[in-house]
């Protein structure tokens, strides 16, 4: 640093040649620490988020976990109360499995009418595990949500249910009109 001062009161570098370096060095800064976002997609406003599913995870397994996980947090909040959740898909998602693919090109030529041909072939085969029974999976897209229904004690209050329908936009991306939010009934309880 003091280099670069000394050549600066020297007039060897320029104020551009100064402000290149240091562009340099912020570019390498940001390629040295690489982006901890994941991959995602967006179709038609929703975002298909990206996850590592084991094998033993099943789409129901999802689906009820995201449930679980949405009616605690929403449970949390001020003035909801007790809360039930039902989350609906679009699909049931996808397996991307890796390929190799290979490409080969052929060319002839004809000496007579001095033409010539070029034909491009490609193959492509499936990656298998070490086991070679199982294709290599190189990423799992979860299943885009379709709607949400929020079942709450404090649903009937306009506030609260606002709030619960902002959280679960916030959440998964999704476009008001694909989340509702009701009202819980009240249980009684059978007296003897």
């Amino acid at each position: 640093m003091k280099d670069l001062k000394n050549l600066w009161k020297k007039k060897k570098l320029k104020k551009d040649q100064c402000l290149i370096l240091f562009l340099a060095g912020v570019l390498l800064l940001v390629i040295a620490f690489p982006s901890s976002c994941g991959e995602s997609s967006s179709e038609g406003g929703e975002t298909d988020a990206l996850l590592e599913i084991s094998d033993t995870v099943t789409v129901s397994d999802y689906e009820a976990e995201m449930e679980e996980r949405l009616a605690e947090v929403l449970s949390r909040m001020d003035g909801v109360g007790a809360v039930e959740v039902m989350i609906t898909f679009q699909d049931s998602g996808e397996t991307v499995v890796e390929k190799d693919v290979t490409y080969s090109q052929e060319e002839s030529s004809s000496k007579e009418d001095g033409t010539s041909d070029t034909r491009t072939e490609s193959s492509e085969a499936t990656v298998y595990t070490d086991s070679e029974e199982e294709p290599f999976v190189s990423k799992e897209i979860v299943p885009a949500i379709e709607g949400v229904l929020v079942v709450a004690e404090g649903g009937g209050n306009s506030t609260v249910a606002s709030d619960i329908s902002e959280a679960v936009e916030a959440l998964f991306g999704l476009e008001a009109h694909k989340i509702k939010v009701v009202k819980m009934e009240k249980v009684q309880e059978e007296s003897e």
